[in-house]
């Protein structure tokens, strides 16, 4: 049983499941570069652009705009991995085909579990955000009242109102934050059933009702209206700066870096989040009209174009107004507020709600792609992969998925959900990178038609840990105190080790390890609470497979 754990997949054998599997009822092959390039901004730039930037800016000044440029290429590490396997494997799925083909069956199955934390589970802060904004733009732009317990889960509005009595036990109402007397307001205005307060969030559930339905219908009308989104959400970004352009002062540059090269790496997380989506793109392998050139061109042209108007909308920024003043929730129309063009602000108040529409539009496409092929290869019931005759798109995934984030998402809080995600994320980007080595190593990339490009790492890796090892021990307490103070850097640090030594004896790629090494330090900052939750995770997943997937896959019988 523990070497049929590993059992792989043929990459013959994983395309042609693709081809055969349905018959008649395959998935409509209509995508171009330019779908696909649409579809990776539509992930990539959502709530990120009209928020996570003014904090950026806040702790690292108009230098976070260098800091874009680093992550993305950081970013690009994983990038070219994903293009390679999707060259290689164009199948939907995504990492967890490529984790099928290569480290085998198990890890297939843990990172399929873990891109449910991505697609799946973020959605649901996307949902939960889109009606944060929806319902602003509503009372902000068009004078619209919605009641604020249609719009907030139990918990959060019950913590508030718990928030709210003590403060008024202690006399220190006039402390507490706008938003939280909003939210204790909702509390007590909300309905009572057999003496429980009914609150949930409404719009959340409705917009991803909406966009479940869209995306049943076909592929061919998520993608026109994902299109139809970016281009709006695009338009209204040069806009801005354009727009933004000549209200400039560049004495707000000055200094270009003002908390030093530390404030700007405090936001190393944000701004790197600020890019995940690009691996989104390859859910749809199997609806190009030709994968193994148009997803690699995709992926990468999506992130020179989203690096680019980041950069751009971070400088013009910052030099509308002091970075000093960016720590608010939405920075760009707090920049058009302040040089007194309201009109403008209202506009992007509206565009901020697009834009988190193509986002939520762009994962849910995503996750039942990924359960399909999982059910295609036995490891989840078989309804998973039925492709609906009329619409050629997995209809029961479908409305899976749009259960499984609609319905948490009225009712459960965004910051768990947000804890939740991150640790998996990193997790599938790691094994994507690790299996471009594997692929290497076993000569399977011989068949790739889009290759990392190859620089051996044999005499940089353990050189560049050494200096790595030097420069830590020498800007903090030392390396042991640092070892002390953050105690899963050691995971991270051993990794450099092995792959080191893994350099040395089999010529490792340098840009794979780049990626798997840049993934695993953003992981080790994330802290012991969400690598908790992420291990419960996997042991719910775990259990799933032991008792159904494994007895039901369709190498169950293959010897090995």
């Amino acid at each position: 049983m523990s070497l049929s754990l590993f059992r792989r997949k043929n990459i013959s054998q994983a395309i042609k499941d693709a081809e055969v599997e349905n018959g008649e009822h395959s998935l409509a092959k209509i995508l171009t570069v330019k779908d696909l390039t649409f579809f990776g901004i539509a992930a990539i730039i959502g709530a990120g652009i009209f928020s996570t930037i003014g904090r950026a800016s806040f702790n690292g000044g108009p230098a976070v705009s260098l800091l874009f440029i680093f992550t993305a290429v950081a970013c690009v590490f994983t990038a070219l991995s994903y293009a390679q396997f999707a060259s290689t494997v164009p199948v939907s799925g995504s990492a967890y085909t490529y984790a099928y083909v290569t480290f085998g069956e198990l890890f297939a199955w843990i990172i399929g579990w873990a891109l449910v934390l991505e697609y799946a589970v973020s959605n649901m802060v996307v949902a939960i955000s889109w009606s944060e904004y929806f319902v602003s733009m509503l009372e902000n732009i068009f004078r619209i009242h919605f009641p604020r317990w249609l719009a907030i889960d139990y918990g959060t509005a019950k913590a508030a109102f718990s928030e709210y009595l003590k403060a008024s036990q202690s006399g220190e109402l006039a402390q507490l934050t706008e938003n939280t007397n909003i939210l204790a307001r909702a509390y007590q205005d909300a309905p009572s059933f057999l003496g429980l307060k009914i609150l949930f969030n409404l719009p959340a559930g409705l917009i991803t009702t909406l966009i479940t339905w869209l995306i049943y219908i076909g592929i061919k009308e998520s993608r026109n209206a994902s299109n139809i989104l970016v281009i709006i959400k695009l338009a209204v970004i040069f806009l801005v700066i354009i727009g933004g352009v000549f209200y400039v002062r560049t004495e707000n540059w000055t200094p270009f870096a003002p908390n030093g090269a530390k404030g700007v790496l405090l936001s190393v997380a944000s701004v790197f989040f600020a890019f995940i989506g690009f691996d989104s793109i390859s859910t749809t392998a199997e609806e190009c009209k030709d994968p193994q050139k148009d997803l690699p061109r995709a992926m990468i042209i999506t992130l020179i174009i989203v690096t680019i108007l980041y950069v751009a909308i971070t400088l013009v920024l910052t030099g509308m107004v002091n970075y000093a003043e960016l720590q608010v929730n939405d920075p760009l129309a707090y920049v058009f507020e302040k040089v007194n063009l309201n009109w403008f602000a209202g506009i992007i108040s509206v565009s901020a709600v697009v834009a988190i529409t193509s986002a939520l539009l762009a994962y849910q496409v995503g996750q039942p792609r990924i359960w399909m092929v999982m059910s295609r290869d036995g490891l989840l019931p078989k309804k998973f992969s039925k492709i609906h005759p009329k619409y050629k798109t997995p209809a029961f995934a479908t409305i899976i998925t749009g259960l499984f984030v609609g319905i948490p998402s009225m009712f459960m809080n965004m910051q768990f959900f947000i804890d939740l995600t991150s640790v998996g994320t990193f997790f599938a980007f790691i094994l994507v990178s690790g299996g471009i080595l594997y692929m290497d190593r076993n000569g399977l990339s011989k068949d790739s038609k889009f290759k990392v490009p190859y620089i051996n790492g044999k005499f940089i890796v353990l050189p560049a840990l050494i200096i790595g090892l030097w420069w830590t021990h020498q800007n903090t307490d030392g390396i042991f105190a640092h070892f002390a103070e953050k105690p899963l850097i050691v995971v991270f640090w051993l990794s450099w080790l092995g792959l080191g030594i893994g350099s040395i004896k089999y010529n490792f790629s340098l840009l794979p390890i780049l990626g798997i090494l840049t993934n695993l330090y953003l992981m080790s900052e994330l802290g012991w609470t969400n690598w908790a939750m992420f291990l419960g995770w996997l042991v719910i997943g775990s259990v799933i497979y032991f008792i159904y997937g494994y007895k039901h896959s369709k190498l169950a019988k293959t010897k090995v």
